[in-house]
């Protein structure tokens, strides 16, 4: 990796050896949001330096961990030496039900998973006691609040018991994710337990809520009477946990730059540390094979193109772009209306230009829908049998063909149309006319439950963006998951990500961001801004970054106006770049990639570690 693409490191790491460290996160054997692939995604590193000192702590919810937690109970009963099993079965002679098992992810760490419901007759007590020592409100009719609450006394409980099994001077470290497990921490520090805490916020509850509401929630930020805000927002008892984990945390971090602000003005403490993101990026390594994918998987979204389109419709799909962003629904925050706006100045200029070629752009996100739309449906169906016709007339031809040529004195080709039976003749030409449509192709791929006050669909209305012919730039709108099960794609979401040429992700509000970080891995060249988190480690740590395939917009003291346009002009260079500038960018985009793998940005939760430790 070249010098001047590494990131600035915190000093060597000098841990004792026989240190434990447990990392608490609410989305260990429970995918919800982020978090988890922060979590996952770090484990190979984590145990490549910790070992068997490491382990996971989470809530257990069967439905959600039957697929990736293996329980351990052999392993259990005999490992008397084990300071994690021997918690465990401390924890199961007070009368509690504890998991512990492996977490059938790269790295398979060790993991303890305790159900939150068990001690919800005893949630009235728990939530006096949270009130009464810390000031935190609780109220009565909550359930995610009471699950937080009963699984912060049970995490307590296990690192208690877990502390007393560490005899000094052999030392514990408890790492904790966000306000959903940092509920723990007061308790902890008020019962003195000997655990050094480490906690992270990812993003500041009250910042989220924020940002979405207010356009200039940067400029305001300073002003913000977050106590005030919390209550307009109805979330006053979990911005206290935070505030209340923070505060009772030996070490604060948080991920970027970026929300070290928020971390000052929302929580009113400074964070000790900052922790970047990281991907295992072998998981994602395709070596040489990475362009041949590239074509493999957008040769698969070329059939979904043809069904979508090419029912109302044709263009060359050699000249054609696939541009997608994706995320959580969050319009403002994720700069989809950013990205609507650019997508239509460049459609104009595009038109005006006279250029070659189109650009079709997706975005993936997650909305309320009743079902696929029945039109998107029958048109990928008939498009399936129009290819099952044209390979039997293939076959037949072929065959055909081969008889006409042994046996024939004239080099000449035969005209082909005479070797196609009338059956076929006819199944073509009413297949074909049972397909095609005047009508447009839809913007949406789904019935949305009120699409009437979809932020996304109203922007391409206003606009008059809905997939004319004469338009340059289409959009698909597929507010579900890709997954291969799905009958539109058939793929998953990493192999849709490879087909593409470009990722567009210039969001307002991003703490970190992994989209643009999955398609940097995956070899996609993208666009981020200098308001997420992974934005803004780009510009401070990646010079010549746009060499590298990575853009980034900037909206910080930028009007929504500017930023349009410089976002317009990014994409602009982009749809002119030829075939060969495109695969040479691929390149150096799936280069640049090992700088973000968690081997060489661990060293910052190293640092956190010791400082924790120095603390003591």
């Amino acid at each position: 990796m070249p010098t001047s693409s590494s990131p600035p490191t915190p000093p060597a790491s000098t841990i004792p050896d026989d240190t434990l460290l447990v990392e608490v996160a609410w989305e260990v054997c429970n995918q919800v949001g982020g978090i988890y692939t922060v979590i996952r995604s770090k484990v190979p590193a984590t145990r490549q330096v910790w070992g068997g000192r490491y382990c996971l702590l989470g809530p257990y919810f069967p439905q959600q961990a039957q697929g990736e937690f293996e329980p351990d109970d052999e392993n259990l009963l005999a490992s008397s030496e084990d300071s994690f099993a021997s918690a465990v079965r401390a924890m199961r002679a007070l009368g509690y039900q504890v998991q512990l098992g492996t977490w059938l992810v790269t790295g398979r760490p060790r993991v303890v998973l305790i159900d939150p419901f068990q001690v919800y007759p005893q949630l009235d007590a728990i939530k006096a006691d949270l009130w009464n020592d810390h000031h935190i409100p609780v109220p009565a009719a909550d359930d995610l609040l009471h699950q937080v609450v009963a699984f912060g006394e049970l995490a307590k409980v296990f690192l208690t018991l877990l502390a007393a099994e560490t005899a000094p001077p052999r030392q514990l470290i408890a790492h904790f994710h966000e306000w959903m497990t940092g509920v723990a921490i007061p308790a902890l520090r008020r019962e003195q337990v000997p655990v050094q805490v480490v906690f992270t916020t990812h993003a500041t509850l009250l910042g989220r809520y924020l940002a979405m509401n207010d356009p200039n929630f940067y400029d305001h930020l300073m002003q913000v009477d977050w106590l005030a805000e919390a209550r307009r927002f109805n979330i006053e008892p979990a911005v206290t946990m935070e505030r209340a984990a923070a505060h009772g945390a030996h070490v604060f971090t948080t991920v970027s730059e970026l929300t070290v602000r928020e971390c000052i003005y929302l929580l009113d403490r400074i964070p000790d540390a900052v922790l970047p993101n990281g991907l295992n990026i072998e998981r994602f390594v395709a070596l040489h094979e990475f362009q041949n994918l590239h074509q493999q998987y957008k040769n698969k979204i070329h059939e979904f193109v043809m069904a979508h389109f090419f029912q109302s419709y044709s263009f060359d799909l050699d000249k054609t772009l696939y541009l997608f962003t994706s995320g959580r629904y969050e319009y403002h925050n994720k700069g989809f209306d950013l990205t609507l706006e650019a997508l239509a100045r460049l459609n104009y200029r595009l038109q005006q230009s006279g250029l070659e070629g189109q650009v079709v752009m997706f975005f993936i996100t997650k909305r309320p829908f009743t079902s696929i739309n029945p039109q998107v449906l029958q048109s990928r169906a008939v498009l399936e049998e129009v290819r099952e016709t044209c390979e039997a007339i293939e076959r037949q031809v072929g065959e055909r063909l081969f008889f006409a040529a042994a046996a024939s004195d004239d080099n000449r080709l035969p005209d082909l149309s005479t070797m196609v039976d009338d059956y076929w003749r006819l199944r073509y030409r009413r297949t074909l006319q049972s397909w095609k449509t005047q009508a447009l192709p839809p913007v949406i791929t789904h019935n949305l439950v009120d699409d009437q006050t979809d932020d996304i669909l109203n922007f391409l209305r206003r606009a008059n963006l809905v997939n004319n012919q004469h338009d340059r730039v289409k959009i698909v709108y597929h507010p579900d998951f890709v997954s291969p099960t799905s009958p539109l794609f058939g793929m998953e979401y990493g192999q849709f990500v490879r087909g593409c040429h470009l990722g567009v992700f210039p969001s307002y509000y991003e703490p970190w961001g992994y989209t643009p970080l999955e398609c940097v891995a995956r070899g996609v060249p993208a666009i981020t801004s200098d308001l997420s988190g992974f934005g803004d480690y780009v510009l401070q740590n990646v010079p010549a970054h746009d060499e590298q395939g990575i853009f980034v917009v900037h909206r910080q003291e930028k009007s929504f106006d500017e930023s349009a346009e410089e976002l317009t002009d990014m994409l602009w260079q982009f749809v002119q770049l030829n075939r060969r500038e495109r695969i040479m960018q691929r390149n150096n985009v799936e280069s640049s990639a090992e700088m973000f793998d968690w081997k060489n940005l661990r060293v910052y939760y190293e640092h956190a570690y010791q400082l924790a430790l120095e603390r003591a």
